[in-house]
């Protein structure tokens, strides 16, 4: 495992302020926040949508913050918005989210921690152990008299109607407007911070800077109900350089979970981003310290072709999310596409990695009985398939060594072929000198 070094102290031993601020880290701060940050341990939390039983790279923004929380000595909770999540927050969405039963939810609150436990020290005995709460577990047995009551009669309607999430959503498309619900949203929102803050004395809830308006308005319940503390902190949203959307893919989202977005692509996807994204990616979701970040830099920009900040940004991530293991498992796998590598490496691969890597490439189908009966490479390449276009082309790059299959090169254009040569059982991929690749599948689905 890539050693991940986790410091929690009762007294703050750096300034949790100013390490957001360096770090680009801060959009909206509360007067008094710092001060009271400064003055004793504070119990914060972040809320997050538990509508999936993985984080993807979107919700680390708020992890991370409340990682460095933690390391500078105070307490970190994170919300599973299992109730929230039921409804939608109108500033995210244009229409409203399904609702998840229980099992379901609790199936992915169990998803998400044992992801947040990569970041967050839930089990030691310091005061400033994490915690995992899920609002559903106060919220399921709450009548809506009762809550209306108790709640809904401190803050009034012109005041939620003044929060820009609010004047957004009517504004961005009248003839569908805002149900009840999700007007509601933010009063739900609102509840859970006086909730922590009556029970887990929580005086300041984070996130990013879209929730301001839903975060003042729990510190505002909290005023106006108990004349209680409470702060406010957002981070910017991140975006890239071009102004596209930040931890979306052609696929979709980019998942922590494996099952969803593999090592490989994981790291793939940092890889690729520009080199402006990449300097303040370092600073949002690595722990790299300032100095380190700016030497880094310098060095980059020196020869930017050999992505030095990529690189250290994927490295960084990658053993985070997952492992030193994996990330040099999938730098493995990148170098059998991009660079040298043997036959070994390829078959050290496994499946859905082998699949990652070669996505994309021109692919045949052919018939699996060709291998159980062996037919030989031209037929194959020539005839079954198209990756020559005829068997005079194919003899010729034989001749010349230009042909491999396997990453083994192949000596003999009729070398005959059987179902040991099958990667994973059916696959067999050819090489065209150094950079053209194809994939033979054996299936019977042609």
């Amino acid at each position: 495992m890539c050693p991940v070094i986790l410091i929690f102290t009762f007294r703050s031993t750096m300034n949790f302020i100013e390490e957001l601020s360096w770090r680009g880290m801060i959009h909206d701060m509360m007067p008094g926040t710092e001060e009271q940050l400064n003055k004793e341990m504070t119990t914060a939390y972040v809320g997050i949508d538990p509508t999936a039983d993985s984080l993807h790279i979107g919700h680390l923004v708020g992890v991370m913050m409340l990682r460095h929380l933690q390391r500078a000595g105070h307490k970190p909770i994170a919300l599973i918005g299992g109730a929230t999540g039921m409804i939608g927050d109108p500033s995210l969405k244009s229409g409203e989210r399904n609702l998840l039963d229980e099992e379901t939810l609790r199936r992915n609150q169990e998803g998400i921690g044992r992801q947040l436990a990569k970041f967050l020290d839930f089990e030691s005995n310091a005061a400033n152990s994490a915690e995992l709460v899920n609002n559903y577990d106060w919220m399921k047995d709450y009548s809506f008299l009762n809550f209306i009551r108790d709640i809904g009669k401190h803050l009034t309607v012109n005041y939620m109607m003044a929060k820009d999430s609010v004047k957004k959503r009517l504004s961005a498309d009248s003839n569908v407007g805002m149900s009840f619900t999700e007007f509601s949203y933010q009063l739900l929102q609102g509840y859970d911070f006086l909730y922590l803050n009556e029970h887990k004395n929580c005086k300041l809830q984070m996130g990013g800077s879209d929730q301001w308006g839903n975060i003042t308005t729990g510190t505002e319940l909290i005023r106006r109900k108990n004349g209680g503390e409470a702060y406010a902190l957002t981070c910017p949203l991140i975006t890239k350089a071009d102004g596209g959307k930040f931890g979306k893919t052609e696929s979709g989202n980019v998942w922590l979970d494996s099952r969803y977005t593999s090592p490989y692509k994981f790291v793939q996807f940092w890889l690729n981003v520009s080199d402006a994204d990449a300097e303040k990616y370092l600073k949002i979701f690595t722990f790299l310290s300032r100095e380190e970040i700016e030497t880094l830099s310098v060095e980059h920009y020196q020869a930017p072709h050999l992505r030095m900040m990529q690189k250290r940004l994927a490295e960084e991530v990658t053993c985070m999310v997952h492992s030193r293991e994996e990330f040099e498992a999938a730098m493995e796998a990148a170098a059998i596409l991009f660079g040298s590598s043997s036959a070994e490496q390829l078959l050290r691969l496994n499946e859905k990695t082998f699949l990652d890597v070669f996505e994309g490439i021109p692919g045949f189908k052919v018939d699996p009985d060709l291998f159980k009966q062996g037919v030989k490479a031209v037929d194959l390449l020539a005839e079954h398939s198209a990756v020559f276009p005829s068997k005079a082309e194919m003899r010729k790059m034989v001749q010349n060594g230009g042909l491999s299959i396997n990453k083994n090169k192949c000596l003999q254009f009729d070398q005959l072929l059987d179902t040991s040569f099958l990667l994973h059982g059916r696959y067999l991929l050819i090489q065209k000198g150094k950079k053209n690749y194809f994939l033979i599948t054996a299936t019977a689905e042609n």
